[in-house]
């Protein structure tokens, strides 16, 4: 190996972040569970910007059923998913997840090398005997990110006529970090994009589902990506927003430069503290556990996230 060969490879592990991850969801039932089927996606996908190491999924009570109560499988976009049931009566339920992830840096993306955006929409749009691309499917309206005209008005004075679909998406992105609230208790799991964008206010959840739902509105095509933050970050550098919890943000699809993400709660391009756990249409294709039960009351959940250095 030369001097150069090896200087650059030393940048390169430089650059790499290694976050140690730690996932606790805790339902105390006010009635007994006689009955539950859950679905869980916390189990993290490998990507060509993260590796995953010593994953570990641990249910109490234990489920039953299947090999050791979990069955694990890929969904239709290669996320992985663990399904899991209870028939005896239970009085709470504990879900923990926990792994390692070395995250390296994702090249950046270059507005110059973006087409126009209005290119991009009729390049996507449905005609006889059109060639369609892996990401037609996100053009389509979703539960909570539909196609409807006050997402696409709210969009269109970012998304002139000419310009590169990349930089508009980054100045969307800036817009809803700017002229939204950020704040926790304002929304429920259950809100919808077009809620959302009448009050202004949300969470990581809502600010990514007007995004979603804003460039579907112009016929582009994003989807919803779910994962963590960096709890403490490194000294000198500050605290993202959403980092105490599950963390959602937005990819954009571009034909010269694939998939690109765009945090509009931060106002960042994900890097190094992002980790990527699943992606779909929006919040409902990748909830990180949902499930039905019979019995249970209304129970609220307790839920704990920490990303930490290694």
């Amino acid at each position: 190996m030369s001097d150069g060969e090896a200087s650059a490879e030393a940048l390169a592990l430089l650059d790499t972040r290694q976050l140690r991850v730690l996932h606790e969801t805790r339902y105390v039932y006010g009635a007994p569970v006689e009955l539950a089927h859950h679905m869980a996606h916390l189990r993290p996908r490998n990507t060509p910007w993260q590796t995953v190491h010593d994953w570990r999924l641990l249910i109490h009570p234990e489920p039953e059923g299947a090999v050791q109560g979990i069955q694990e499988s890929e969904d239709t976009w290669g996320n992985w998913r663990a399904v899991f049931s209870h028939a005896r009566v239970h009085a709470q339920l504990v879900v923990s997840a926990s792994f390692r992830v070395v995250v390296q840096p994702i090249k950046p993306w270059v507005a110059d090398k973006s087409p126009a955006w209005e290119a991009v929409a009729e390049r996507l749009r449905y005609h006889a005997k059109a060639r369609l691309d892996e990401a037609a499917e996100f053009v389509l309206p979703s539960a909570y990110a539909p196609v409807h005209a006050e997402l696409a008005a709210f969009a269109a004075p970012i998304f002139t006529p000419g310009r590169p679909l990349l930089d508009a998406a980054d100045a969307l992105m800036r817009h809803i970090h700017s002229d939204f609230a950020y704040r926790p208790q304002a929304t429920s799991v259950s809100t919808k994009a077009l809620e959302a964008l009448r009050r202004r206010e949300g969470v990581c959840q809502d600010f990514a589902h007007v995004m979603i739902g804003a460039l579907r509105s112009l016929g582009l095509a994003a989807r919803y990506v779910s994962g963590y933050l960096l709890t403490h970050p490194p000294e000198g550098q500050e605290r993202l927003i959403g980092a105490d919890a599950s963390h959602a943000w937005v990819a954009v699809w571009c034909p010269v430069q694939g998939w690109i993400a765009f945090d509009p709660t931060n106002a960042v391009t994900p890097g190094l503290d992002h980790v990527t756990v699943a992606w779909g249409r929006d919040y409902t294709d990748v909830a990180p556990l949902r499930g039905v039960i019979r019995g249970g009351g209304r129970p609220v959940p307790q839920v704990a996230v920490t990303v930490e250095p290694v």
